[in-house]
């Protein structure tokens, strides 16, 4: 094998290979030896078949598979010669003429081809004991407990009609029908029939309940209120609709006593119980938000900390799948990057800052990974593979056949738990302090880009 590195330019190798025909046709020879005992022809006794006949009927499609193991092998030479570590898999180009093919598949000539790397880069890891990092935590407090308990009751109340011609107060349920219109025109969603709705709960777009306070069974109104800025059809986020309303009923609610029996109707043994079991909840939510925050401070200062080179191909496989998520939520909800007051340019920067970060930082936390050995063990991949077949009801099976089945698929198991397993290794030599803050502050949604990919921590 003759190999010559015709480029190496940051991340980027290209190299020239030639695989002789005489080492192509010894490998072809081996082949066919091993072929020779195995195969049943008509007119040959087992293991009688000549290795020239053999080679005249099944050389040039053996060759072929030789042909690919050669420069598999060749490639990998390449990397171990060099210490090189593959971003990607390879992209060989293959002579274009048919004829020196045909030759070398024959193995009356030598394979000449060309073979374009990008490998990952070199950097060092370091340690991790000058981190920083305050983690954020809150408590689940009795009003926690009593505010949970007040939204259990509220499913369970039961209302009766108020007397005609009294008002709508808060709290109260009002049966309306409706028809929403924008611009003059009626909106997809925006007709509703008997639709029931507790006065104060904001279940309900901002100002619509507030217009209902001291309506009457039988009046008309006209409701004017704005859809919020995230709301989930992007096609009506952050219009304003004109309602026109009939209020066909008002009831008030009937007294609901929290007690011991309300908490055995949701099979407690007693009220504490019922609190206590929500009280572990509200706890464990929060331990949960808390985990999610402290884990976005920490990639935000690794991502602040390290520099290095990126692979173009991995960076580009990562815009693409947020590429093609951003346009597939133009086209269901009807939004233009005009109606997020951006351009299509200034998003695909922004984007691909994001698509920058979640590759520095997957392969950050996979330097990290490989260094302290960390692994996924089998038991671990197995429990996460049943937590996903039970999300699943009734296709446990088929789901636990399909990931069994599918590597890359058990791959995107993995990746996860791996990333979290490094971020704990991490968390364990840095300093964490614990910063109180409220409930509303510990619940707030992160609105810059969170942790990694997983496909590349892993």
């Amino acid at each position: 094998m003759q190999v010559t590195e015709t480029l190496s330019q940051g991340l980027k190798r290209e190299y020239n290979i030639v695989l002789s025909a005489a080492d192509l046709s010894q490998r072809l020879d081996s082949q066919l030896a091993d072929l020779k005992d195995k195969i049943r022809l008509n007119g040959f006794r087992p293991g009688k078949v000549p290795v020239a006949h053999l080679k005249k009927v099944y050389g040039k499609s053996i060759m072929a598979d030789v042909m690919q193991e050669a420069i598999n092998e060749a490639n990998k030479q390449i990397l171990d010669e060099k210490g090189l570590r593959l971003a990607q898999e390879p992209k060989v180009e293959l002579p274009n003429d048919q004829a020196t093919i045909d030759a070398a598949l024959q193995a009356r000539g030598d394979l000449s081809y060309k073979v374009a790397l990008e490998v990952l880069p070199k950097f060092e890891v370091g340690s991790f004991d000058d981190l920083a990092l305050e983690r954020p935590v809150a408590e689940a407090t009795e009003a926690d407990v009593e505010a949970a308990l007040d939204r259990l009751a509220a499913d369970r109340k039961t209302y009766a009609p108020k007397p005609e011609g009294a008002k709508a107060e808060a709290g109260d349920k009002v049966t309306v029908d409706f028809v929403g219109k924008i611009n003059g025109e009626e909106f997809e969603g925006g007709v509703g029939k008997d639709i029931e709705v507790v006065l104060g709960a904001d279940t309900f777009i901002p100002g619509f309940e507030q217009q209902l306070l001291g309506a009457t069974a039988g009046e008309k109104r006209t409701i004017e209120a704005t859809f919020p800025e995230n709301y989930a059809n992007r096609k009506l986020a952050g219009r304003t609709s004109v309602m026109d309303v009939d209020v066909k009923a008002v009831a008030a609610p009937e007294p609901f006593a929290i007690d011991d029996e309300f908490a055995k109707s949701l099979n407690f043994d007693s009220l504490d119980k019922l609190k206590e079991a929500l009280k572990s909840n509200i706890s464990a939510e929060y331990a949960r938000a808390s985990r999610e925050k402290l884990k976005r401070r920490l990639l935000d200062e690794l991502d602040k900390r390290y520099s290095f080179e990126l692979p173009e191909g991995l960076v580009s496989q990562e815009f693409d799948s947020i590429w093609r998520q951003v346009e597939a939520e133009q086209q269901a909800s009807g939004r233009t990057f005009a109606d997020e007051n951006t351009t299509e340019e200034a998003a695909r920067a922004d984007y691909r800052r994001i698509a920058e970060r979640r590759v520095r930082l997957g392969l950050l936390l996979a330097e990290v990974g490989a260094k302290a050995d960390i692994k996924v063990s089998d038991e671990e991949l197995t429990n996460a593979l049943i937590a996903r077949a039970r999300s699943f009801p009734g296709q446990e099976k088929q789901v636990w056949e399909f990931y069994r089945k599918n590597p890359q698929a058990m791959a995107e198991l993995r990746a996860p738990i791996y990333e979290e397993k490094v971020v704990d290794y991490v968390l364990s030599q840095a300093k964490v302090t614990d910063k109180p803050v409220s409930r509303e502050e510990l619940l707030r949604p992160d609105d810059e880009e969170g942790p990694a990919a997983p496909s590349s921590a892993g």
